[in-house]
């Protein structure tokens, strides 16, 4: 079971079934979930999230294959405004979706540095790998700015469609030069 991480402006606390309530709230939008795997379903069903949670990410993490957090601002606790997630695999290691109001902040790029912290330094993977479909140009820019790569292409199945979709990856000894600064 992972802990509580912080950022400048976030908590991220492990996911809880208590979560399920202000997920059902503040997921449901085709903006959010259009670049979502097609295992999602859409309509999203009035108890989607209760579950999603409960029948699958609790059982996940659990069986310690999975690491799920939501997303809270400092400001105000109480409210997630979002949920990432890290996977034990070969090519799927992280996701993410963050709520309509919050996007375009930057908040997602700070959960996103904690949780490859995590992955790296607490986990200690030697590599993570993320799908990206190539017209999500917010998360590409996310996997750009937090130092990933493109290692391959291929066509994958999305709640929207099917399209053209990037592997990015960093490796743990990229990361951790990213995340050292540079001694002048």
């Amino acid at each position: 079971m992972s802990g509580e991480l912080q950022t400048d402006r976030l908590f991220l606390r492990p996911l809880q079934l208590a979560d399920a309530e202000q997920t059902q709230r503040l997921f449901p939008q085709w903006e959010i979930v259009k670049f979502l795997n097609v295992v999602i379903p859409w309509p999203y069903p009035p108890d989607g999230a209760l579950t999603y949670y409960r029948d699958v990410a609790l059982p996940a993490i659990e069986r310690g294959e999975e690491w799920h957090w939501t997303l809270r601002l400092k400001q105000s606790p109480e409210q997630h405004i979002g949920v990432i997630i890290l996977h034990r695999g070969e090519w799927v290691n992280r996701g993410f979706w963050l709520g309509l109001p919050w996007q375009g902040r930057g908040l997602m790029t700070e959960a996103v540095t904690v949780v490859n912290d995590y992955w790296f330094d607490v986990l200690d993977f030697s590599v993570l790998r993320a799908p990206k479909a190539v017209v999500n140009a917010a998360s590409r820019r996310i996997s750009e700015k937090t130092g990933m790569r493109v290692i391959a292409a291929e066509e994958r199945d999305y709640v929207s469609g099917r399209f053209l979709s990037e592997i990015w990856e960093i490796t743990a000894e990229e990361w951790r030069e990213k995340r050292t600064p540079v001694q002048r």
